[in-house]
């Protein structure tokens, strides 16, 4: 008697799950439930899925176009001289750190000495360890590199540096 009541429940929750799902029509980018409306405006029957609309306002302007994000206009205005001084700041910061990296560059060349640097006390008697190092240094070379091809891309996209008179 259990199984038989088990799947009178169950039909009936599928039958109503059926009756619940209502016919969804496809009409360009707008859905709809109303058969008049559908018909009226030839729209396409959706079948097999399940539809989710979230409600939504269309915008004022009509909305075709592609809007263009611009600074409010409260926004502060910078001046000219003070963008030049910042520009001319951010010059120096970057050229400071391209002396650097420049100069760990050298520091790298010389430990990694073309691929044979010299051993250390415990790499001796462990190769491996020698080969580690090794390694870690043509990496460390390899994204010093990186860093001051970084740097002068940086620093190229800066306006030319302005001579004072």
């Amino acid at each position: 008697m259990k199984p038989t009541l088990l799947i009178l429940l169950l039909t009936a929750g599928a039958i109503s799950g059926v009756a619940a799902q209502e016919r969804i029509y496809r009409c360009g980018n707008e859905y709809t439930n109303t058969v008049t409306e559908a018909q009226a405006k030839t729209c396409k029957l959706i079948s097999g899925g399940n539809v989710t609309v979230v409600q939504g306002q269309k915008p004022a302007g009509g909305g075709g176009g592609v809007k263009v994000a611009s600074a409010p206009s409260s926004a502060p205005r910078i001046d000219s001289a003070d963008q030049r001084a910042k520009d001319s700041d951010a010059r120096l910061i970057l050229e400071a750190e391209l002396k650097k990296a420049e100069a760990r560059h050298i520091e790298l060349q010389k430990e990694y000495n073309n691929g044979e640097p010299e051993k250390l006390g415990p790499e001796a008697r462990n190769h491996q360890k020698y080969l580690d190092r090794v390694a870690e240094l043509k990496a460390s070379l390899a994204r010093n590199e990186s860093d001051i091809a970084g740097i002068r891309r940086e620093l190229g996209r800066l306006p030319a540096a302005t001579v004072k008179q």
